[in-house]
C-alpha cells in the first residue's frame, strides 16, 4: 500500500509544468464564470435610474451599433454572453447629465424660494397644455414660439402616426387632433402618467418669445388675432384711430401691444402665445424631468430623443413652420423692437416675465433694468 502511494507521488512530480498551468487556468475560469453570473443577477435586481422606465438604458446590441462599446472589447465580450446577461450588464442607469441637473436644481430653488413648498392639488387646468405620447412614456408641455409645432411633429412620429416629420403639414399639426392632452384622461390616468412618464419642458428668452409672438400674430395676415385682439387693442390705446383700423384690427403697433400686455384691466384676455411659462406649464407644481432651451433646441431635443429610445432616424426638424421666408426672431431683432418703448415700459415688461427669467437662468436683456 505504501509503495503504491509512493509511486503516485513520484508520477505526479514527473508531470510537466504545462499540465499544472492548464489545471490552474481552468479553475480560475470557473471562478470567474460564477462571479459573472452573480454580478448579472445583482444588476438585474437593480431599478433603472434617472427616475424613468427601462428605456433610458441601452441594450448591449444597441450600444454596439451606436459605437458606444469597443468592437474588440465590450462588443466581443457581449457576443459571448447570453441575451439575459447582455441586457443586465448594459442596461444600467446612465449618469445624470450635469446641464439638466443644474437647470432642474435652479428651477426647484426658485420655486421653493418664491412659491413656497406647500402641497397643492393638481387639477386638469394645470396639465391642459401637456401632450401625451404613450409609446415612449413622454409628457410634453406646449410653450408657443419655442418650437412647439416641430415638437408636435416629433410626437406624431413617435406615436406611429407618420413616418417622418417632413411629411406632416401645418394644419395636421395644429388642427388634426392627432395627439391627446393630459387633461383628457381621468384623475387616475393623469396621476399615473405624471408619476411614471418623462415630463419635458422647452423654454426661450422671455422677451424674445414675446417679440416672436407679436411678429407672427400681428405683422402677418391673421383671421383670428386681428379681429379678436387687434380691434380692442386699437380701440383702447390709439387716439383718433381710423374707422378701417377699428373695423379690421390690423396694424397694431408693438407699443400698443405692450400697453395691452401690462394693463391690469385688459380689454381682452391673455393668450398662450405670450403667457409666461410659469403659468402655462406649472413647473413649480409638476417638477419637470427635462428642461430644454430654444437657444440649443436641436442639441437638447436630439439628446432627449436618444435617451427615450426613439428611432435612430428621428431627429428634431429645423425648418420654420410659419412664414418661412421671414427672419427668425433673434436677440438683435428683440432689441430693435424694445427701443420703441421707454425705460418704464421695458422695466414693466421684464417684471411681467420675472419668474421665467429667474427659473430658467436668463440674464437681464437691457442694461437699464433693475
Amino acid at each position: 500500500m505504501r509503495c503504491g502511494r509512493r509511486r503516485l507521488r513520484l508520477a505526479a512530480m514527473k508531470l510537466p509544468c504545462s499540465f499544472w498551468f492548464l489545471l490552474l487556468f481552468g479553475a480560475g475560469g470557473l471562478v470567474l464564470f460564477i462571479h459573472l453570473q452573480d454580478l448579472s443577477e445583482m444588476v438585474q435586481q437593480q431599478v433603472p435610474g434617472w427616475g424613468r422606465p427601462r428605456q433610458w438604458g441601452l441594450s448591449s446590441a444597441a450600444a454596439c451599433r451606436m459605437g458606444r462599446l469597443s468592437l474588440h472589447a465590450g462588443c466581443h465580450a457581449a457576443a459571448t454572453l447570453g441575451k439575459n446577461h447582455q441586457d443586465a450588464l448594459y442596461s444600467q442607469p446612465r449618469p445624470p447629465d450635469p446641464v439638466q441637473e443644474s437647470r432642474k436644481d435652479l428651477m426647484r430653488h426658485v420655486c421653493g424660494r418664491y412659491r413656497g413648498r406647500s402641497a397643492r392639488t393638481i387639477t386638469p387646468q394645470h396639465v391642459s397644455r401637456i401632450y401625451v405620447e404613450d409609446r415612449h412614456k413622454l409628457l410634453y408641455c406646449e410653450v408657443p414660439k419655442v418650437g412647439c409645432s416641430n415638437w408636435k411633429r416629433v410626437l406624431m412620429v413617435l406615436q406611429g402616426l407618420a413616418p417622418s416629420t417632413q411629411e406632416i403639414q401645418h394644419d395636421a399639426v395644429h388642427y388634426g387632433n392627432h395627439l391627446r392632452r393630459l387633461d383628457s384622461f381621468d384623475h387616475r390616468g393623469i396621476a399615473q402618467r405624471l408619476e411614471t412618464y418623462t415630463k419635458v419642458l422647452f423654454v426661450r428668452e422671455p422677451l424674445e418669445r414675446l417679440v416672436s409672438a407679436f411678429r407672427d400674430k400681428f405683422e402677418n395676415p391673421n383671421t383670428y388675432y386681428h379681429p379678436v385682439f387687434g380691434r380692442p387693442i386699437i380701440s383702447r390705446y390709439r387716439a383718433n384711430a381710423s374707422k378701417e383700423a377699428l373695423k379690421t384690427g390690423t396694424g397694431v403697433t408693438f407699443k400698443e401691444f405692450v400697453q395691452y400686455l401690462l394693463d391690469v384691466h385688459r380689454p381682452v384676455g391673455m393668450d398662450i402665445h405670450w403667457e409666461p411659462v410659469g403659468r402655462l406649464c406649472s413647473p413649480c407644481l409638476l417638477d419637470y424631468d427635462f428642461i430644454g432651451k430654444f437657444e440649443t433646441i436641436e442639441e437638447d431635443a436630439n439628446f432627449l430623443l436618444s435617451r427615450l429610445g426613439a428611432p435612430p432616424n428621428l431627429t428634431f426638424p429645423s425648418f420654420k413652420d410659419r412664414n418661412p421666408n421671414a427672419e427668425r426672431t433673434s436677440a438683435h431683432i428683440t432689441q430693435q423692437y424694445f427701443t420703441k418703448l421707454n425705460a418704464s415700459e421695458r422695466q414693466r415688461a421684464y417684471d411681467f416675465y420675472y419668474m421665467d427669467y429667474l427659473m430658467f437662468n436668463y440674464s437681464k436683456p437691457f442694461k437699464d433694468l433693475y
